[in-house]
């Protein structure tokens, strides 16, 4: 295990317990870790649904979401709200161990 699957853990932790990661996430949460300490609490829903378009075109490129966020209809953009929020409060707590 590598400082990134410790953050990986950490932002999983902080996911509410309605959000439904992916099956086999495990590579997208490590990049959900870059992300934190690359922008922490900075992070955005654009840059959360980048990292998630990064590793969706290893998993199915052809997935229907695999465009720009500006150009997702809100329902879907929602989606990436949970996971920003999530990486932001595993920021906070990084800070403070």
């Amino acid at each position: 295990m590598t400082y990134l699957d410790t953050l990986a853990d950490l932002i999983r932790s902080c996911l509410p317990p309605d959000a439904a990661p992916p099956a086999d996430s495990d590579d997208l949460f490590r990049i959900y870790a870059v992300l934190l300490r690359a922008k922490g609490e900075q992070v955005t829903d654009e840059d959360v649904h980048d990292a998630w378009s990064a590793w969706m075109q290893s998993v199915d490129s052809t997935h229907k979401a695999l465009v720009p966020f500006h150009d997702l209809d809100p329902e879907t953009r929602a989606f990436d709200t949970p996971y920003t929020q999530a990486i932001r409060a595993a920021s906070r707590r990084a800070a403070n161990q």
